[in-house]
């Protein structure tokens, strides 16, 4: 059966904030208290690394700044024009496999990409979605007591440059794409907003209800 769940929206947002929405969603949806939910956000320039994380990956961070996060993986940068999802879901007994979940962060952003016209798939030992050589979304994730956290980072109009500061999963930069870069043309993140919340709501079989955009409330836990 379908899960009701919601989508929070913190439009541009400093990572630090949003880490801390993150990590009271998860505490109130273990105890029960909130829905399942899916916070969007776009983030200032910033690098974060994983629990996986060798600090070599780390080249020069610049004016960014640098968080050590509890998601897998190695080292990333998120910034304007990445669009990032973080589902803050309590895991059923039949949906606790959490390379399953992975695939199916994965599929819903292949679907996505596919409406675009872009052929995407997976590579074999490596988490994300690739077209040809190039990785256009990462995807890294922890899970606490079956509620998930983190999520996946889609370059829609991503400034690639900014890769250049890091090996990003361990990779070279240069592998590193984006859907306007792929298209040839313009791509903003709200136009591939619409198509990843509707794959989303099938791969992980929820029925999203939009919550108001947050804005500067000091409460990211909107009253049921």
């Amino acid at each position: 059966m379908t899960k009701p769940a919601r989508i929070i929206d913190l439009g541009t947002r400093d990572y630090a904030e949003a880490w801390r929405v993150q990590q009271e969603l998860v505490a109130a949806r273990q105890r029960d208290e909130v829905a399942d939910t899916l916070v969007l956000v776009e983030h200032p320039h910033v690098l974060t690394l994983g629990r996986g994380a060798r600090r070599d990956n780390l080249l020069a961070s610049g004016d960014m700044q640098v968080f050590e996060v509890e998601r897998g993986g190695d080292v990333t940068y998120h910034g304007p024009g990445q669009l990032c999802g973080y589902p803050i879901l309590y895991l059923r007994e039949d949906e606790r496999d959490v390379h399953l979940y992975l695939r199916h962060l994965e599929e819903a952003l292949i679907l996505t990409l596919a409406e675009f016209g872009i052929e995407a798939g997976r590579r074999p030992g490596l988490t994300g979605v690739w077209v040809g050589p190039h990785k256009l979304a990462s995807i890294g994730v922890a899970v606490r007591r079956w509620v998930t956290l983190h999520g996946f980072a889609l370059n829609v109009c991503t400034d690639l440059e900014r890769f250049s500061s890091i090996n990003p999963c361990g990779l070279p930069a240069s592998l590193m794409g984006s859907m306007t870069r792929v298209l040839g043309r313009p791509v903003t993140v709200a136009e591939a907003r619409a198509p990843l919340l509707r794959h989303l709501a099938v791969v992980l079989d929820r029925c999203w209800t939009e919550e108001e955009p947050l804005g500067d409330r000091s409460s990211p836990l909107p009253k049921e």
